[in-house]
């Protein structure tokens, strides 16, 4: 009577000293490693999705935020908020003022002409055309008003000049100081700060 198959191989393995199940490998199924693979392939996608994911977020907000701070302080700045809360607003207006008092301001005079005090057989005359520069603009109408005392002034003090008196820069240089003098007091309480000589002619 045969036995069967099974029995036989428990029958070798009992002989061999070994026990049955012992040192045996057993195969796994293929699909159950098909399954680990897939499972590990799908962690390593979403890891790099979510990495992916992160550094976009991270690359906008560096991108984007001093974008929208520069917009914001841009839009602050022209609308004038952001420079009164500077305090600039007071200080740029002092700078204007302080550079519109600064800027030179100017009145011309009359050409004048007016006899030396010379031989009387050999005359001679003085031809001057200058302009006044004054402290501030408020100081012209002070000037235009005060015009015709100033030029008797003028006048005056070169009727009582020589002509050697004019020569020279030392004689120009006189003048010009003894002229500011004489504006200063007709003129007042303007400022005069000098007499610039466009024209001087002696003859």
């Amino acid at each position: 009577m045969s036995r069967p198959a099974a029995s036989w191989d428990v029958m070798i393995g009992a002989m061999a000293g070994k026990k049955p199940g012992v040192g045996t490998a057993v195969a796994r199924p293929e699909f159950e490693t098909d399954t680990e693979t897939e499972t590990a392939a799908n962690a390593v996608v979403e890891a790099g999705a979510a990495s992916a994911s992160h550094f976009d977020r991270r690359k906008l907000f560096i991108v984007g935020a001093p974008l929208l701070l520069a917009g914001l302080g841009a839009g602050l700045w022209f609308t004038g908020v952001l420079p009164r809360l500077l305090g600039l607003s007071r200080d740029t207006k002092q700078a204007a003022d302080a550079a519109a008092s600064t800027a030179p301001v100017f009145v011309d005079l009359p050409e004048m002409v007016a006899n030396l005090d010379s031989n009387p057989h050999r005359p001679s005359y003085v031809k001057l055309v200058a302009r006044l520069e004054l402290g501030s603009p408020t100081d012209v109408a002070r000037v235009q008003q005060a015009m015709p005392r100033l030029l008797d002034l003028f006048q005056t003090y070169l009727r009582e000049m020589h002509p050697d008196e004019l020569r020279g820069a030392a004689g120009t240089y006189r003048l010009r100081e003894e002229l500011i003098t004489r504006a200063a007091v007709a003129a007042a309480p303007a400022t005069i700060k000098d007499v610039l000589f466009t024209e001087l002619l002696v003859q």
